[in-house]
């Protein structure tokens, strides 16, 4: 599948001495949705900027569709389109001229007709002549959305879109992702909040430290790095975990009505039955049993943890 995003042994370093980025390497295919996740600090928005030509890199090579970002700086840029994180446009300006505007910026000519449909899709057509200092905090981050795509970007940058946002517009956000994704285009996101990437992306990548600890596609990465837990509601409270139980990965809760066994993904045998057997030999019975299975959450939360 052909790579739209190229990372080539990128780094940057500050004037101050700070190394943002160390040694990235990174392939995007063209037409996934890609999440982009790590704490705050870790590098996910320079690396975004240094993409989108808006921060010099210090090291290595990144192409956009082909296009070196540096030496083929307006074509590639041209393939790009950029939601940040901040709200910055005209607030003098309508809606109207300000996408128009962006769309000119780029050397497309005028198409009412695509910018029309854009705003229509963002619940933004009704707005289209009113001064962006009008506009509610969502509206205003509809604008920028509409910005994006008013040059027709084959690859789309979303750097936390839904921070602080309404509900009904992360639902319509994500519904015209999933649409843009449809059509070809590539959908590089970062968020907070993990149940997003977890629902809308292709693969996975977390950075920590200026470094990509891992990329992997989202279903394979929860199998290899998941856990799925056994809870056993005892029928009577245990105050400790017999000594004859030790060679299983058990915990009991505080209270000791709980007994939660957890167990290997990937493994052939999951090893129940033969607990369950273990229990009953012992006299340990229980009420009611259910099983659970970490989320994406716990898996970024215990990748970070590991490079700490």
């Amino acid at each position: 599948m052909h790579s739209t995003i190229s990372v080539r042994n990128l780094s940057k370093i500050y004037d101050g001495g700070f190394q943002a980025l160390k040694n990235i390497n990174l392939e995007i295919q063209r037409g996934e949705i890609f999440a982009l996740l790590g704490p705050n600090g870790a590098g996910k928005t320079t690396l975004i900027s240094i993409v989108c030509g808006l921060v010099n890199p210090g090291e290595g090579q990144v192409l956009a569709d082909g296009h070196d970002i540096i030496t083929d700086f307006r074509a590639a840029r041209a393939k790009i389109g950029l939601v940040p994180q901040e709200l910055t446009t005209d607030s003098f300006e309508t809606v109207w001229n300000t996408i128009g505007f962006s769309r000119g910026l780029f050397g497309k000519p005028a198409n009412p007709a695509h910018l029309e449909a854009v705003l229509r899709e963002l619940s933004l057509w009704d707005k289209r002549n009113t001064r962006i200092m009008k506009l509610s905090g969502g509206m205003k981050r509809r604008v920028m959305i509409a910005k994006a795509l008013a040059h027709e970007p084959q690859i789309l940058f979303l750097d936390e879109p839904t921070a602080g946002v309404d509900v009904e517009l992360r639902r319509d956000m994500w519904e015209m992702v999933r649409r843009l994704r449809a059509s070809g285009v590539t959908i590089i996101l970062t968020t907070h909040y993990i149940e997003e990437a977890e629902e809308m992306a292709d693969r996975i990548g977390v950075i920590h430290k200026g470094e990509i600890v891992v990329v992997e596609d989202k279903s394979a990465l929860m199998k290899k790095l998941g856990k799925k837990q056994l809870t056993l509601q005892l029928q009577s409270p245990m105050t400790t975990i017999p000594p004859e139980l030790a060679d299983y990965p058990l915990e009991l809760s505080a209270d000791g009505n709980q007994l939660v066994y957890t167990f290997d993904t990937q493994g052939d045998r999951t090893g129940i039955a033969g607990l369950l057997r273990r229990l009953s030999d012992h006299g340990i019975d229980f009420k009611d049993l259910n099983t659970s299975e970490s989320s994406l959450e716990e898996i970024f939360v215990n990748l970070v943890r590991s490079r700490t």
